[in-house]
């Protein structure tokens, strides 16, 4: 079964996951313009840390977004700050989809959620594309690099976001933040490759410092694209957004030319030439046109910081699944994958 197949679509609540749904009908009364039920609930299958459901009206459908049950990490699984991203980017013509409204009320659901417009369209769970036309994959990449250097470009202060994260030292606070966190949960296990890193990346984080928005997530499966163009209607999963260093962000993107596809979409086993998707140099290239950059330096340095920091990331996946906390089924295979990364990023490192 491929990850279209397991994580793409919908079906019932999970056990563990449900709520209220009459509750949430009275809240959408009261807060979503233009409901009107009544109100049927599925969850979708994908998404590992804030489960989402499909809600479904005779009229139209919505997605929420919801912390999930449990105990969870400090800091973690921050609904608000999704919301309020989604809200201000959705005013400036970025590709979001309409934010309808946020509950902090725990009494409602059991936790805080929000509710967003239900974008229809195409989404892409493989990096290859598999879906398009070889003659369309580059148009598809390009839309891609394009939507993440239009983001950077955004004025946050502009839009309401100036107090979004902390200005400044991106990788030091990060690196801090992930180390932190991996070696908080002995419980999901440990990695010398991680540990090396966790060295490593301090001492080499390159000179000169910048600030923009930031997805912290970018990657084909957190799109949804139109159902026949090579457009971008809505970038998903804002909960790793934050003020931070755009080659940090770039450099999460572009990991998809070295991610081995079981663990999330990735190109690391595919032939691109023969798929006719732009090579890593090109597609630096092009993200350099688009922001005004003449090159990348220290470019191994922010491969191998993304793959200790999503290493540490799936590492607390492992931890929640341990716990019994995970939101999808597939929690265990994306847990399990962490040391592999911290295998990759150590290996890029030692490449440059």
């Amino acid at each position: 079964m491929n990850d279209q197949e397991t994580f793409g679509g919908t079906a019932a609540v999970r056990e563990g996951f449900a709520f209220d749904t009459a509750a949430l009908a009275r809240w959408m009364e009261e807060h979503v313009e233009g409901y009107a039920g009544p109100l049927q609930v599925e969850q979708f299958k994908g998404g590992q840390s804030n489960p989402t459901y499909k809600l479904i009206t005779p009229g139209r459908a919505y997605v929420l977004r919801r912390k999930p049950p449990g105990q969870l990490v400090k800091g973690a699984h921050a609904i608000d700050r999704e919301a309020r991203v989604i809200g201000a980017l959705g005013k400036t013509g970025f590709p979001v989809a309409h934010l309808y409204g946020l509950c902090t009320d725990e009494s409602v659901i059991g936790t805080w959620f929000y509710v967003m417009e239900m974008v229809e369209g195409r989404n892409f769970w493989d990096a290859t594309f598999p879906e398009v036309g070889g003659e369309e994959r580059p148009a598809y990449f390009d839309a891609m690099v394009s939507a993440l250097a239009q983001l950077h470009s955004i004025d946050h202060e502009a839009i309401g976001l100036g107090d979004f994260g902390k200005p400044g030292n991106y990788f030091e606070r990060q690196i801090s933040r992930w180390t932190r966190q991996y070696l908080d949960d002995p419980e999901a296990g440990r990695s010398a490759d991680m540990e090396w890193l966790i060295d490593w990346l301090p001492a080499h984080i390159p000179a000169g410092d910048e600030t923009s928005l930031i997805h912290g997530d970018f990657r084909c499966d957190n799109m949804i694209f139109h159902p026949t163009e090579p457009r971008i209607l809505a970038v998903l999963d804002w909960e790793l957004s934050t003020l931070g260093h755009p080659l940090g962000d770039f450099g999460h993107h572009a990991m998809m030319y070295h991610m081995p596809p079981h663990v999330v979409a990735g190109l690391g086993d595919a032939d691109i030439a023969a798929l006719n998707i732009p090579s890593e140099d090109a597609y630096l290239a092009r993200y350099c046109s688009l922001t005004g950059r003449s090159d990348i330096a220290n470019w191994n340095f922010y491969l191998a910081f993304n793959f200790f920091r999503l290493g540490a990331i799936l590492h607390g996946i492992k931890g929640r699944y341990l716990r019994g906390t995970a939101s999808s089924e597939q929690a265990k295979r994306r847990g399990d994958a962490f040391p592999l990364l911290g295998e990759i990023g150590r290996k890029l490192a030692q490449s440059g």
